[in-house]
């Protein structure tokens, strides 16, 4: 009577696993929710050479469309940016979905200056003090591109717009000090053991803009999320932390035949925080 009872309640329990309904699909969020939520919290790595990679870019933001396509020669890999949350305020559930997983790895790269000058202002809420600068777009520095830590690899809805994330780094003039004290917490899971931190923010240094690499296929929904992301780089001024050892895996479908990386994250360098170019902000 007792086996056929557990038998009974064991089918009982395992039909009620099966009929449980799957999560429902996660739908886009808008460029603005996306884009003004996503900051990245930047590390140098230890020293690491990609395989020789020759590289064709075009933009993707309308402010810099008219720019010629280029092609770049892939250096160094100089940082690992990692998705994190300023002064403990957090993406609405929808859209920290999708930027907890933006893991982008920054290779040196060498280009002719712009020379373009731009008008920049803040779009997350935890910057809006922050005034408006006028900078000049001078020789590009870095191109970043989406990486997944450790194997974990996010659901489909996601990978289809992080993998398609590629940004190219230029350097500007001038370098205005933000002096600024924030509190960086980690949102992807496979960092949650470095604890909140504040760091000082310092000098801007950089703005990263959305660009193609030549064979990647970005779906219109995707595209119409990417090429509003503008990330305004800071030096930071940070306690020292513990070294970190990852493996990386390249995500965007250009560079799938790269072997996997390993990256030792040896101290926080920047922050990367969203802005706006010349009053445009993305839709939504």
């Amino acid at each position: 009577m007792v086996r056929r009872w557990l038998s009974v309640a064991f089918a009982i329990c395992a039909t009620a696993i099966l009929v449980v309904p799957p999560a429902a699909a996660l739908v886009l969020p808008t460029p603005r929710a996306f884009v003004s939520n996503l900051d990245l919290d930047c590390f140098k790595t230890n020293p690491y050479q990609p395989p020789a990679t020759t590289l064709t870019l075009r933009h993707l933001n309308p402010q810099l469309g008219d720019l010629p396509i280029q092609t770049v020669t892939v250096g160094a890999r100089e940082q690992l940016c990692v998705p994190v949350a300023k002064n403990n305020v957090i993406p609405p559930p929808g859209v920290l979905d999708f930027v907890r997983f933006v893991d982008l790895s920054c290779y040196r790269i060498t280009g002719p200056s712009l020379n373009r000058s731009i008008v920049l202002h803040h779009l997350n809420p935890v910057l809006q003090d922050q005034p408006r600068k006028q900078v000049v777009l001078n020789q590009p520095q870095q191109l970043c591109v989406p990486v997944a830590k450790n194997g974990v690899v996010p659901s489909a809805e996601v990978l289809s717009v992080i993998r398609h994330i590629d940004l190219e780094c230029y350097g500007f003039t001038p370098n205005p000090v933000m002096n600024k004290t924030l509190n960086l917490r980690q949102l992807n899971p496979v960092l949650s053991n470095i604890p909140p931190a504040n760091v000082q923010v310092l000098a801007a240094r950089q703005l990263c803009v959305p660009v193609q690499k030549r064979g990647d296929v970005i779906p219109d929904a995707t595209l119409n999320i990417v090429r509003w992301l503008d990330l305004e780089k800071y030096d930071l001024n940070a306690a020292t932390t513990a070294p970190v050892t990852l493996n990386l895996r390249h995500l965007n479908p250009v560079l799938g035949q790269w072997p996997g990386e390993t990256a030792t994250l040896t101290g926080r360098s920047q922050l990367a925080v969203p802005v706006a170019k010349n009053g445009m902000v993305p839709p939504g």
